[in-house]
């Protein structure tokens, strides 16, 4: 990639092995919600995962919205075990950056989660993000259930509409199933990065083209109450 080269997902079999423990303590709390960022999160919450560019600037767009209990960034869909930035960064474990959004279905839905994510990045590019190149910066949604699934394919699906209209070219975020797909919590001083560097790096910027309200159109599909499970410990 630093020498021009198209970024290419590798094979398990080319992948970093990673460790088996994390090399490091995620902290207990959001330093900005003040709630508990693995968990355990109080009953009738939901879990979402979200790939859409640098996850700092995606982070922070997740925190601001009401309804949203805790986030905390990671990598995902990957191969590597328990994976070093250094390592995700190196194009060698599959993973992509990710927010991971705990919400209150009572006061944010999935579809409005989803609009935010959609919106707030150009979900077209392939392996980047605006001048973020590499297989780490892609989009990608992993959901917890299947409702969160047909919604997200659904709001695609929608939104490749508008986009095409706009003159925008065919979506290539990837929507696949969180379960068999591990989440592994970020280095500590990735979590709420914009809360502790303010004036740092974002990275995140959309198309500027509108979904449209999700309870006005055909693609919000509703999801059933319950927090999604949480990662075992052996995925953290």
């Amino acid at each position: 990639m630093i020498f021009g080269r198209t970024p290419v997902l590798p094979t398990p079999e080319e992948a970093l092995k990673g460790r088996e423990t994390p090399e490091f303590e995620v902290p207990s709390r959001h330093t900005v919600l003040g709630n508990a960022l693995l968990g355990p999160y109080p009953e009738g919450l939901e879990v979402a995962d979200f790939g859409l560019g640098c996850f700092w600037g995606a982070e922070r767009k997740f925190w601001q919205t009401e309804g949203v209990w805790t986030t905390l960034v990671g990598y995902q869909g990957g191969f590597t075990r328990n994976p070093s930035y250094e390592e995700v960064c190196s194009g060698r474990t599959g993973h992509t950056e990710v927010v991971r959004v705990v919400f209150d279905p009572a006061k944010v839905t999935y579809a409005e989660l989803l609009k935010l994510f959609w919106e707030s990045h150009n979900p077209t590019q392939g392996f980047r993000q605006g001048n973020d190149v590499g297989t780490q910066y892609r989009s990608a949604i992993y959901t917890h259930t299947p409702a969160q699934e047909a919604t997200a394919a659904a709001s695609r699906d929608a939104y490749q509409q508008v986009l095409t209209a706009a003159g925008h070219a065919t979506i290539t975020t990837t929507v696949l199933p969180a379960a068999d797909r591990a989440f592994w919590p970020a280095e500590p001083y990735h979590q709420q990065y914009l809360d502790k560097n303010p004036d740092g790096y974002c990275g995140i910027g959309g198309t500027g083209v509108k979904l449209g309200d999700p309870f006005e159109t055909n693609w919000g599909v509703s999801c059933p109450t319950g927090i999604a499970p949480a990662p075992e410990a052996a995925d953290k």
